[in-house]
């Protein structure tokens, strides 16, 4: 059939005249002409539509549409970009045979533990009698109410210093703070321990910061070392609890402070008192005006928001110096 076809089509055109011929193609001109199609309605009819989508979501112009896709594009790319700082220290453990405490671990807490009450002022201090001391007093009061007691950190925090910090910690709940270590056991190379003092490298350990806001005047700050919150997550037991009351802020402008380290932990009062000074210093209780105390308010932001700039040299190098 389709050669048939082919052979009726061709002898039907050679039978053709010139001025049908002619006809023909003068038609086809114009069937196919362009000046019946117009780029330029296309691209209104795009605009339009593209105008009606940008007034749909809230806009005046397709500019501001196109600015608003170009942030949220940007915001993508952030989110995709971030990190898992824990990882991070993972990778810097396994570089730098960073000093780990997991076979001196204490276990984790049992689920099935019911949980205490949080203590408030009122359990250590008789807040309604305080409050008719002077501020000089309440300070002389609360540091003889932990005077005789082994293993405890005191504090009076100024409400200026408090409200720096505990602006940070709401934002940055979570952190790590590297601890320096004198002897260091290192993973399936116990006897390094033994190997001379001059030829040992310095080590840190690593502890995964947590606060609480746990009532309307009571904060708390866990401290634990990262390795057992690896092992056991939520239920790792904490080295250290400091304790944060807000009872007294408004009427004497200071935050009472009472901390304690666990006997059982690997954990010393001192090493404690160290790690309490960095949680102030990186979290801006000690001022934000150095450059020091800049890169370390950074390095918080980074470690929460997982940023790429986030970085473990650096984490140690501000937790160690002085400056």
């Amino acid at each position: 059939m389709i050669k048939s076809w082919t052979r009726v089509a061709t002898r039907s055109a050679s039978q053709l005249t010139a001025a049908q011929f002619k006809r023909i193609i003068s038609a086809s001109s114009s069937l196919y002409s362009t000046s019946n199609y117009s780029t330029e309605s296309l691209d209104q009819k795009y605009k339009d539509k593209l105008l009606e989508k940008a007034r749909e979501q809230g806009y005046n112009s397709i500019e501001e549409l196109k600015n608003a896709l170009k942030e949220e594009i940007e915001k993508k790319k952030l989110e995709l970009n971030k990190i898992d700082p824990l990882k991070e220290l993972e990778d810097y453990e396994q570089r730098t045979k960073m000093s780990s405490n997991i076979a001196k671990s204490r276990g984790p807490i049992d689920p099935s533990t019911p949980k205490m009450p949080y203590k408030t002022l009122d359990s250590f201090l008789d807040v309604e009698k305080v409050k008719n001391l002077s501020k000089q007093e309440c300070e002389f009061l609360w540091r003889a109410r932990w005077a005789n007691k082994d293993n405890v950190l005191t504090a009076v925090v100024p409400i200026d210093v408090w409200n720096k910090m505990s602006a940070l910690a709401k934002e940055n709940p979570y952190f790590v703070i590297p601890l320096p270590r004198e002897s260091a056991v290192v993973e399936g190379n116990e006897e390094s321990n033994a190997a001379p003092a001059d030829k040992k490298e310095p080590a840190v350990e690593m502890h995964y910061i947590q606060w609480q806001f746990v009532g309307p005047k009571t904060v708390h700050c866990i401290m634990t070392t990262l390795a057992e919150f690896k092992l056991h997550k939520e239920y790792a037991r904490p080295h250290t609890t400091l304790q944060f009351h807000l009872d007294l802020a408004e009427d004497k402008n200071i935050v009472l402070m009472n901390g304690q380290v666990e006997t059982d932990s690997n954990v010393t009062l001192p090493e404690s008192q160290l790690l309490v000074l960095n949680v102030q210093r990186f979290y801006g209780a000690m001022g934000q005006d150095t450059s020091f105390a800049k890169k370390r308010v950074q390095l918080l932001k980074d470690f929460t928001s997982g940023s790429p700039q986030f970085n473990v040299d650096l984490l140690v190098a501000l937790a160690q110096t002085m400056e």
